[in-house]
């Protein structure tokens, strides 16, 4: 059997957590110490990126850097209200909406200095790239998913993480990502298809 086949469906059903700092400050940390840290995330983005006009990377920079501040300002002032409205769809749903907001003020900033596959780019690398991670996961799970479930389970998981692009913590993310596979799940039986119900992969065959 593929290792790798076993193994992905696994932590599919159990969720992972890539461990990974947070972007928001811990109560107690200092300046620097987050600085180093958000810049340490920023870094590794534009690494990827791999900009080569100078001008547009700082500009690059800047604009993400912004946003984890913002952001944490945001859960700063917010966690604590959110927690209260649980429970309450409207309330909660008012908090949210300046969160929305920023992510889409955000999402502007970095469409007028990057191409779509770049914005893509970064939209992974800021939710652990769990979209290709969980989506690899479904693909060996269900290995026989038509082009329009697999369509459906990566638009879904696309959702997820514009969702968690905002989220205060790795475990927030988490949680997210955990919530849409729920709504994946539902999907997929809806249309009947059940992880029991699967053909496991063909074993490939050996020369004798």
């Amino acid at each position: 059997m593929n290792k790798t086949l076993f193994i992905l469906p696994i932590i599919l059903l159990t969720g992972s957590v890539f461990a990974a700092p947070e972007t928001n400050r811990v109560p107690g940390e200092d300046e620097a110490k987050y600085t180093q840290v958000i810049e340490g995330r920023t870094a590794d983005i534009l690494r990827v990126l791999e900009l080569t006009d100078t001008n547009r990377a700082a500009r690059v920079h800047d604009i993400i850097i912004a946003q984890y501040r913002a952001l944490n300002a945001w859960h700063g002032a917010n966690d604590t209200k959110l927690k209260a409205a649980r429970g309450d769809t409207n309330a909660v749903a008012q908090i949210r909406e300046s969160l929305k907001v920023l992510h889409n003020e955000f999402i502007a900033k970095l469409s007028a200095n990057l191409t779509p596959e770049q914005l893509e780019k970064v939209k992974d690398k800021m939710t652990y790239g769990k979209v290709q991670f969980t989506y690899a996961g479904y693909i060996a799970q269900y290995p026989g998913l038509s082009e329009a479930n697999k369509e459906k389970v990566l638009e879904l998981l696309k959702q997820a993480r514009e969702e968690a692009m905002d989220g205060g913590s790795a475990e927030e993310k988490t949680a997210i990502f955990q919530r849409y596979k729920g709504k994946i799940n539902n999907y997929l039986s809806k249309q009947g298809i059940h992880p029991d119900k699967q053909k496991p992969a063909a074993k490939p065959q050996t020369a004798e």
